[in-house]
């Protein structure tokens, strides 16, 4: 959904975030905010910065702010 936005012209601009030990991606439009997603409709995350922003320009962006206040690189995740 975020490529076919980027394609619109829709995106105002991109977040990558730090959350724990993954990234996620948040998208800011004019009519608000909004988290890249997989197909299942969780929230897509990636284990590495790079991997994030290759993502993001895979999708026909070219510059993104990254928000690391909540990126804790040993943390480990919760077994759910």
């Amino acid at each position: 959904m975020l490529k076919a936005m980027v394609a619109a012209g829709a995106i105002k601009r991109i977040y990558i975030i730090g959350n724990g030990a993954k990234f996620h991606v948040e998208a800011n439009t004019k009519n608000g905010s909004i988290t890249a997603e997989t197909h299942k409709g969780k929230i897509k995350t990636w284990v590495t910065l790079d991997a994030a922003a290759k993502w993001v320009r895979s999708i026909g962006i070219g510059t993104a702010s990254v928000n690391l206040a909540y990126w804790q690189p040993g943390q480990r995740e919760l077994p759910i």
